[in-house]
C-alpha cells in the first residue's frame, strides 16, 4: 500500500505566522528595561549643613563647603546606592574662631579624621520619587546606622550641565555623643544635631 503524502495545513500555518508577528511587534514596542543610572555630586548645589540649639535659645547653623560622591539609582528595581564624603575641615559658620574650634579634637578633629562619610544602601520610594535613604554614617572613625528623610526630590534637564540632574533635601537628627563627640554635652550644649544635606547629582 502506498502512503499518502502529508497534507499541508495552510490555515494553521497562517495563524501561527500572524501570532509570531504580533509577539515580535509587542516585544519591539515594549520599553527597554531601565538600567541603573549613576549621578555624580554637583558641588555648587550640594552642601551638608547642621543645626544645634544654643543653650535652648537660638539655633546655631554651619555648613561644610566641600562634599563629593555619587548616587546610583535604579527606579525600575527601586534600589540605589549613595556614597558621600564630607570634608570636615571645610566647615563654615561665618565665624572664624568658631570654625577653628569645630575643626579641633573637641568636635570634628579634622586633622586626624579629615572625612565624614555616608553610605546609603536602602532606598525607599513614594511613587517614582526617593522618600528616604538608610545607610551608615561614619564620623570620627565610628560607623552607625542612620536614615535620611527626603523632601523635594526631583529630576530635571539642566540647561547648564546639558544633562539630567536629580536631587533633593535630606535630613536626620543624630546624637553626636554616639560617635564620641561629647564635648560640652554636660555643660548645656545639646547632644542632638540636625543634619541637612542638599544634594544634586549629574547623570553620567
Amino acid at each position: 500500500m502506498t502512503a499518502r503524502p502529508a497534507r499541508p495545513f495552510p490555515r494553521v500555518a497562517a495563524v501561527a505566522a500572524v501570532a509570531a508577528s504580533a509577539i515580535a511587534a509587542i516585544a519591539a514596542s515594549a520599553p527597554a528595561q531601565a538600567a541603573p543610572e549613576r549621578y555624580v555630586v554637583e558641588p555648587t548645589h550640594t552642601f551638608t549643613m547642621f543645626e544645634v540649639r544654643h543653650f535652648n535659645t537660638s539655633t546655631v547653623r554651619a555648613r561644610f563647603d566641600r562634599t563629593e560622591g555619587f548616587v546610583v539609582l535604579d527606579r525600575e528595581a527601586r534600589t540605589g546606592r549613595a556614597e558621600i564624603a564630607i570634608d570636615t575641615a571645610s566647615v563654615n559658620s561665618g565665624i572664624a574662631s568658631f570654625d577653628a574650634h569645630l575643626r579641633n579634637p573637641d568636635f570634628f578633629d579634622s586633622a586626624r579624621v579629615p572625612k565624614a562619610r555616608f553610605v546609603g544602601t536602602q532606598f525607599s520610594f513614594d511613587g517614582d520619587k526617593v522618600s528616604a535613604v538608610a545607610g551608615d554614617l561614619t564620623l570620627l572613625d565610628k560607623t552607625l546606622p542612620v536614615t535620611l528623610k527626603a523632601t523635594n526630590f526631583n529630576c530635571y534637564d539642566s540647561p547648564v550641565q546639558k544633562a539630567r540632574v536629580c536631587g533633593g533635601d535630606f535630613e536626620v537628627t543624630i546624637k553626636r555623643s554616639q560617635w564620641g563627640m561629647s564635648w560640652g554635652v554636660n555643660r548645656g550644649i545639646p547632644d542632638d544635631v540636625r543634619l541637612l544635606i542638599q544634594i544634586e547629582g549629574v547623570r553620567q
